[in-house]
């Protein structure tokens, strides 16, 4: 009699072993997120009968080898020890914050209870709970690695023998018992930075001491310094960085202008801002012998005066991007250079890097250059300005300006052709009295002029990040170092998400059936003119990736280009001057390769951008709550811009100020949030408030401290 075991058992066998290492992995790399049966058939796309028998039979034997456990509600989780993750507190509400972890597709949620005293931006290890199914992995936080060195903002309430300052960290509320020599002097009301001398305990207490005096709460001055101060952010340069720059030469020599492309001759102009005073780049245009166009754009070669490991050269590096709040630039470079020899000033020779382009009247490039230049700007154009000689055909250079507008209308065609996706955040504008109070607040108009701007910033950018990546030789893996700004397609479920949100709204778009820009232009045209044109286009920002910097040459989704970089603006980022810097060496002929030293500073850059852009949304966010604070008496009409389960977001239409209304103040019903429909809903009336929604508000409260408004429903 044979011993052989029949064939097709062996391979049902290998099979079941198969799927046993399969569900391990899923479950394992889960984050601690339990599987039902189900879930596990569509995560390993599974549809037979027989493989699903299979799948069966492997988790019986996992669960008898104690590899995997069943927990409620059917689900199935992996039964290793405890999962620990490291990330920073960033809390959201009193109730609840979150464990951001780096290279973890989700945010962790802690409950309050469990936080260990740990407050916004600390470090800690967390403790993974069971998972119970929802959206989210929670978390127990068992230790604070790290306390977040950075200043509070605190306002004096108690002052005397012992002062007390209340801080607003987000929606935490803490006092802090103030020590030291110099508490005296504080009067209620002061705002105050505070350096943390004893954190929370099981008692919540919190003692701190002033490390700077900033004066009244409310005043103006005050207020932008107290944001500044929370941001880490410094106007004025520390005295040895505005010594070593004393005696940088004002003038440019002839040995200089002999070693560059000598283009003072052609008509120039510069189109910024009307308050603007550090101007980063410059136009030409010449019409061409053979009918085509050449046009210059020409940037401020901050390379030349800024040189590499130099005080001057570290202290831009840590600043990195100039911060624009509503009332003031805070610059990274100082004043000698930003605003004097790397602004291209009117009527003054500047050295300047430049990408000179020939192209014909539908915008199909034929030739470039890139090079060093010496220009010298004839025209310094305000947006308005240069949009009026457009318009009326009619004052300098509206020749050129008109020709330029047409150029920069093909090359926007080309490029939204090509995939590239236009929606864009609306900007608010603050008109501020002598005491920097704001009288109004308005959305920033975008005019062909800026347009024109955007669209050869972006095809300098393109062909400056194309150069380089064509560089890369057949025997190489990576080509030469550079800094890449790209953005990665968006997240399926985000997208998703979006569409099913603007499907209910009523636009009907089966972006299943067609390209993602595609979808997004149908869209685009059909919610032009709408209430809920801006609440659309931000969430539509939302559910796309953000843009990085890297030294990897991927593509830059949103714009549709396959290379792009960051060249035109070296005053005010540095990612812009190490791009210089790297440039001039690739026209020279000479390679660099140290891409692991480029990529930690592009890390550093998207940090320093992301703080910039919170500081800015701060000074926003703050004047928008005093501008409103005055008007308790108005109705307003408003859209809901987000809803959570506690909160009902609505954004103002007249002037983009944001609040909230709480569910707890709409007294006429208990309302519960339906997240998959974007809406709350009454339990008894079965009233609804839906994303989108247009309503009438009128101011509850406001809270400068917190910078938000509480709104009534009317």
């Amino acid at each position: 009699m044979s011993t052989h075991t029949p064939s097709h058992k062996i391979k049902k066998r290998a099979a079941v072993q198969n799927y046993t290492t399969l569900i391990a992995k899923t479950l394992q790399a889960g984050l601690n997120q339990s599987y039902t049966l189900q879930q596990l058939f569509t995560a390993l796309k599974i549809k037979s009968k027989s493989d699903k028998a299979k799948i069966k039979k492997a988790l019986s034997e996992l669960l008898d080898k104690g590899t995997i456990k069943k927990i409620r509600r059917g689900g199935y989780l992996y039964a290793s020890g405890p999962i620990y993750l490291t990330g920073r507190v960033d809390y959201v509400r009193s109730e609840y914050a979150y464990i951001v972890v780096p290279d973890q597709p989700k945010d962790v949620l802690v409950r309050q209870k469990n936080l260990l005293s740990a407050l916004d931006k600390d470090l800690v290890k967390v403790c993974l709970l069971p998972s119970k199914g929802g959206k989210r992995p929670e978390g127990v936080v068992v230790e604070v690695i790290e306390r977040n060195p950075a200043p509070l903002i605190g306002r004096i309430i108690v002052s005397g023998n012992q002062p007390q300052a209340i801080v607003e960290q987000k929606r935490i509320t803490y006092k802090i018992l103030l020590e030291g020599a110099n508490t005296s002097m504080l009067k209620k009301n002061d705002k105050v930075v505070i350096a943390l001398t004893a954190f929370p305990a099981s008692d919540k207490s919190v003692t701190g001491k002033v490390i700077q005096h900033l004066g009244q709460a409310g005043l103006h001055e005050v207020e932008m310094h107290a944001i500044m101060a929370e941001f880490g952010l410094k106007e004025t340069f520390p005295d040895s960085v505005l010594a070593s720059i004393k005696n940088i030469p004002t003038g440019i020599t002839e040995v200089e202008i002999n070693k560059r492309k000598d283009l003072r001759h052609i008509p120039t102009f510069t189109i910024d801002p009307a308050d603007a005073k550090d101007f980063d780049d410059a136009l030409s245009y010449q019409p061409l012998a053979n009918g085509h166009h050449q046009v210059g754009i020409h940037i401020a070669d901050v390379s030349y005066y800024v040189l590499p490991d130099t005080l001057l050269d570290q202290e831009a590096y840590l600043r990195n991007t100039s911060v624009y709040l509503v009332d003031r630039c805070i610059p990274m470079l100082p004043e000698l250079l930003s605003n004097e020899l790397c602004s291209l000033r009117p009527n003054e020779d500047k050295l300047t890097f430049s990408a000179i382009f020939e192209l014909d009247a539908a915008g199909n490039l034929y030739d470039q250059w890139l090079g060093e230049t010496v220009i010298h700007s004839n025209k310094r154009f305000s947006y308005q300005e240069a949009q009026a000689n457009i318009d009326d055909q009619r004052g300098d250079f509206y020749q050129a300006l008109t020709l330029l507008n047409d150029l920069a209308k093909q090359l926007r065609k080309k490029r939204l052709a090509k995939g590239a996706i236009n929606f864009e955040t609306r900007e608010l504008v603050f008109e501020l009295d002598t005491n920097g109070k704001p009288i109004h607040i308005i959305p920033k108009l975008r005019t062909d002029t800026h347009k024109l701007i955007e669209e050869f910033m972006l095809l300098a950018n393109k062909e400056v990040a194309t150069y380089v990546a064509k560089l890369k030789q057949k025997k190489e893996k990576v080509g030469p170092t550079f800094i890449y700004r790209t953005h990665n397609h968006p997240d399926p479920d985000k997208l998703n998400e979006f569409f099913l949100f603007v499907n209910q709204l009523g636009y009907k778009i089966n972006s299943a059936n067609m390209p993602i820009y595609k979808a997004m232009h149908l869209l685009e045209e059909a919610i032009q003119g709408k209430q809920e044109e801006n609440i659309i286009q931000s969430l539509a920002i939302r559910s796309m990736a953000k843009a990085l910097y890297t030294t990897k040459p991927n593509p830059h989704f949103a714009l549709g280009f396959p290379h792009y970089t960051h060249f035109t603006s070296p005053i005010r980022r540095y990612a812009d001057l190490l791009v210089h810097r790297l440039l001039k060496h690739y026209l020279k002929g000479e390679r660099l390769y140290d891409a692991a030293s480029y990529e930690k500073k592009c890390q550093y850059a998207v940090e320093r951008e992301y703080l910039a852009v919170n500081a800015e949304r701060a000074s926003v966010k703050y004047k928008q709550v005093e501008f409103i604070q005055n008007l308790k008496d108005e109705i307003f009409q408003g859209i809901i811009s987000g809803i959570t389960e506690w909160n009902i977001y609505i954004e103002i239409l007249s002037n983009g100020c944001e609040g909230m209304v709480r569910l707890a103040d709409l007294s006429d019903d208990v309302y519960v949030f339906e997240e998959n429909n974007f809406q709350v809903v009454g339990k008894h009336l079965k009233k609804c408030y839906r994303l989108g929604d247009v309503v009438k508000v009128k101011v509850k409260s406001c809270d400068l401290d917190k910078r938000y408004i509480n709104f009534w429903l009317c």
